[in-house]
């Protein structure tokens, strides 16, 4: 089943100069996004910052994803 990153992760202004991160958190996408990159697994992160579940883990990924497919529309 897809997951909507939406529904887990936020931007606003006030936290972390607006960095996108999970909701009601601290946590940057981009550390949980650099862990996964370093090779470390979701329990992996989970067991090191416990109010993560592995749909947060899986949003971080929804969401690069879909900035990856961002495209520039030519004017």
């Amino acid at each position: 089943m897809p997951i909507d990153w939406r529904a887990h992760i936020e931007s606003t202004p006030s936290v972390l100069r607006g960095k996108p991160r999970i909701k009601g958190t601290r946590i940057p996408v981009s550390l949980i996004l650099g862990y996964l990159a370093a090779g470390q697994t979701a329990d992996d992160i989970i067991r090191e910052f416990p109010d993560l579940t592995k749909e947060h883990v899986a949003a971080c990924l929804d969401y690069a994803r879909e900035l990856a497919e961002f495209e520039v529309v030519a004017s």
